[in-house]
């Protein structure tokens, strides 16, 4: 009997969310979001649900920025029927620059290169890096991979990237 693929977490962590989803193998486990991360007003909340739609999840959590919210994240996965911890993730990263045309794996110096681009993308690109930064600190042996939206144009040339 073949033993079921380890789980793997896709994250897009935006300015004020963290859009997720787990997977085993093809099949989508759980996929959500925490939003209103940094409303000092209005709190975090969270709305997770299974493959089929229905809620696993609704409300309020204890989280005022993407760091918060993924430690919260894993750690509710882990309390719940699910008891999901990744074993990788992939990470949406808004600019990887001229440098990065295709997905990477996450090394400390690869996390640098991206803290260079933030100059180019500093609304996105701090928030992306936040929870890389996180599950590199808690879990140093998590493999890591990021993708970027610049990608799309890495096939262009240098003057139809330049200009509009």
């Amino acid at each position: 009997m073949p033993s079921e693929p380890e789980p793997i977490a896709v994250l897009n962590a935006g300015s004020s969310s963290l859009k997720f989803s787990f997977f085993q193998g093809a099949s989508v486990v759980c996929k959500g979001l925490v939003d209103r991360l940094g409303s000092a007003q209005s709190g975090a909340r969270a709305a997770i649900r299974d493959a089929d739609g229905a809620s696993l999840f609704e409300g309020p959590v204890p989280a005022r920025n993407h760091e918060q919210a993924l430690a919260w994240l894993l750690d509710w996965l882990r309390q719940t029927r699910l008891a999901l911890s990744p074993a990788a993730v992939g990470h949406r990263v808004v600019h990887g620059g001229d440098e990065f045309s295709a997905p990477a794996r996450v090394t400390p110096e690869v996390l640098d290169r991206l803290e260079s681009l933030v100059p180019l993308a500093p609304l996105h690109q701090p928030h992306n890096l936040a929870p890389i930064r996180y599950l590199a600190r808690q879990f140093p042996q998590l493999p890591q991979v990021v993708c970027f939206d610049t990608a799309f144009h890495a096939t262009q040339t240098r003057i139809e990237r330049t200009y509009a």
